[in-house]
């Protein structure tokens, strides 16, 4: 089912969802204001489209219900209202397969975990980031979605392979200060499932997380990223492995990250995006 940001419902949960992250981020001391990001960003570079005065995501949901599809879709998306784009919401795949409305959408936001996606949905959001089309996603719901998909895994960067020990608290280490995504922020703990993924070794990793073993005694040590950018086609893409559950991001940083990457996700088409690829293993 397709709905718009107009839709009354979707207004009514907004107030409510707005106002107790609101209250979360005044109770941790309001030190997280975002830097310039999305629609207030600098001017654009010669050659680059026309921002237009409201940017269209589409955000789509479903999938395994322990990752709490709908409950995030209640706290993004009036959100994302409210900071002025307009919003689709779907439970189902189906507008990727939509190739006149992709050429319209500046984002996709996606929590769908597992599951698998037809050929068509499939293509259609694979041909949109390539295009320029951003994607943003968190925790299973970019990063565990349609496994039997490679190429789809291929354009996220990463995918999950475990969580030792399920949740559980652990602290998450900003690895890179200058990125405007995490200007500001600093090292913070978090309750949620440590995830260990298989990952693209040239993203641009923004921070990380390392396992003590406790679980899994021959990872103590292992050092895994977290947050990441990159690009697929001319399409930015951001991945923020934190997210098990909606309260993940009462954690004020860890909403802050995510709403941070979707603003910069959202500017694929407007704004220069520099080289992002950082490889991990130097040239011979």
């Amino acid at each position: 089912m397709l709905t718009s940001s107009n839709d009354t419902k979707e207004a009514a949960l907004s107030e409510k969802s707005l106002g107790r992250r609101d209250f979360v981020k005044l109770a941790a001391g309001g030190a997280l204001a975002a830097p310039t990001l999305g629609a207030s960003a600098a001017a654009q570079p010669a050659g680059a489209l026309p921002r237009p005065a409201k940017k269209t995501v589409l955000f789509v949901y479903g999938g395994w219900e322990g990752h709490e599809p709908a409950q995030s879709r209640d706290l993004f998306v009036p959100w994302m209202q409210k900071t002025g784009f307009e919003v689709v919401v779907s439970d189902t795949q189906a507008p990727y397969a939509d190739a006149a409305l992709m050429k319209t959408v500046d984002l996709v936001v996606q929590t769908w975990t597992m599951g698998t996606i037809a050929p068509g949905p499939l293509k259609g959001l694979l041909d949109a980031v390539k295009a320029g089309t951003g994607l943003a996603g968190w925790h299973g719901g970019l990063g565990d979605a349609y496994r039997q998909e490679p190429e789809y895994r291929y354009m996220v960067g990463g995918d999950w392979v475990a969580h030792p020990g399920g949740i559980i608290d652990y602290e998450v280490k900003i690895t890179d200060h200058e990125d405007p995504v995490m200007a500001g922020l600093t090292d913070f703990k978090v309750k949620s499932e440590q995830y260990f993924m298989h990952v693209n070794p040239n993203n641009k990793v923004l921070a990380t997380t390392r396992f003590t073993g406790a679980t899994d005694p021959w990872i103590d040590g292992s050092t895994m990223p977290v947050v990441w950018k990159k690009v697929h086609g001319k399409g930015r893409v951001f991945y923020n492995s934190l997210g098990h559950a909606a309260s993940t991001f009462d954690t004020p940083q860890a909403l802050e990250i995510m709403q941070r990457g979707i603003l910069w996700a959202s500017e694929s088409r407007y704004e220069k995006t520099p080289n992002l690829v950082s490889p991990v293993y130097p040239p011979r």
